[in-house]
């Protein structure tokens, strides 16, 4: 299908850096852009990219208290006045969120972008926006979380709220449960947040039971499907399948918004799920159809998790970007020998030589019958107990 994107970006976000050896590096997101601009993806007819401006306070301020980001202000200058009681209430100081010299601007330049991309995608000026260095969903209101200090997804869905955005859908797959855009609209009927992620009894950050439905008032409006460690792609695809369609097509969302951590990867260094390259790039083709097909187009994307930083990040995110841009690549097309050679000079590593891992990234429709003795239908079970009645929907078992 033809599609416009805008891509927010600038070099500066991979200024958003713990540190050596933090597993959030940012020259995952460099040799992303890299791989894409190999490919022409950014070059595209219908894609524009454009340097984002940092996020303002008082939009900073639309899901997280003043005081926290005061907080991180002060922190990021040198920790004036501030004991390490106080950095830790606010999850700052910690080997997940150590404070860095310019935190705040660097946190408040990703949240920047995806308010960019959401701009440009609400306003027509492209269908489609996107900030591969974006998804930073655990932060909370008043504290960082999981390498995340800024929730930028959940300041991109208040401020299309704001837009006067009615009904806004909000799909998360990276492994890791999206808690901290979860409890942002918690209460909120207007946002139906959709996380599929591992089961928080193998994984942080704990949270994501399919119990977790909504406040009273917004019953039903916050979905989880949480996975056993071990899901491979035709589970892990039967799945996304099983819940997210039907519910997006139930709630009609003006605005799609979905963050694709690709941490679910079989070589994640960090979590337990066994998913391939090629699955994922089903995953975002799938989400990429829902958009046009339930919310008119209208689709913010962002990145997320995913820490092997050479053999995975850039392939599955140059997969969604092509996407996006209406211009998917044939998994099995050979990456670019100047990408290659970038990231031989780079990182000293062997880049991969394929866009693919040669994975059917095939499934068997959940509607086909539910095997009790499967994890994953259990799983998926469970999940469609407890939000499909309140979603008008019926189980399918």
């Amino acid at each position: 299908m033809t599609c416009t994107m805008h891509v927010a970006w600038d070099e500066r976000l991979i200024q958003y850096d713990f540190g050596p050896g933090h597993p959030l590096a940012p020259v995952r997101v460099e040799l992303t852009v890299e791989l894409a601009r190999a490919f022409g993806v950014l070059d595209a007819a219908g894609v524009t990219v454009a340097a984002p401006q940092p996020a303002s306070t008082a939009q900073l301020e639309l899901v997280h208290d003043a005081g926290y980001i005061g907080v991180v202000q002060r922190a990021s200058g040198g920790q004036a006045g501030l004991g390490a009681a106080t950095l830790f209430q606010h999850g700052l100081g910690t080997e997940d969120d150590p404070v860095f010299p310019g935190m705040h601007d660097a946190a408040a330049l990703v949240a920047g972008a995806t308010l960019a991309a959401a701009r440009a995608m609400w306003t027509g000026t492209a269908q489609h926006g996107a900030n591969i260095a974006g998804g930073l969903h655990h932060a909370m209101a008043r504290r960082a979380s999981g390498f995340c200090v800024y929730n930028d997804p959940a300041i991109a869905i208040a401020w299309l709220l704001r837009q006067g955005a009615e009904r806004v859908a909000y799909v998360d797959i990276d492994v890791h449960h999206g808690d901290g855009v979860q409890a942002a609209f918690w209460s909120d009927p207007r946002v139906l947040t959709i996380s599929m992620h591992e089961h928080p009894a193998t994984l942080f950050p704990g949270t994501g039971l399919p119990t977790e439905t909504g406040a009273r008032g917004a019953e039903g409006s916050a979905v989880n499907v949480a996975l056993p460690a071990g899901t491979r792609d035709a589970g892990w695809l039967r799945a996304f399948h099983a819940t997210v369609p039907p519910l997006l097509r139930a709630f009609r969302p003006q605005v799609l918004v979905s963050q694709h951590g690709c941490d679910t990867h079989w070589s994640d260094p960090l979590a337990n799920l066994e998913v391939s390259i090629d699955a994922q790039r089903a995953a975002h083709a799938a989400i990429h159809r829902l958009a046009h097909e339930t919310a008119g187009g209208r689709w913010l994307l962002t990145g997320g998790g995913g820490y092997e930083l050479v053999q995975v990040v850039p392939r599955t995110w140059t997969h969604l970007l092509a996407e996006a841009a209406g211009s998917p690549i044939e998994p099995s097309t050979p990456t670019p020998e100047p990408w290659r050679d970038y990231v031989r000079r780079r990182t000293g590593r062997e880049a991969p030589g394929l866009m693919t891992e040669g994975d059917p990234a095939a499934y068997v429709p959940f509607e086909s019958g539910y095997d009790p003795a499967e994890p994953v239908d259990r799983a998926i079970v469970a999940t469609q107990n407890a939000v499909f009645p309140l979603n008008g929907l019926m189980p399918a078992h």
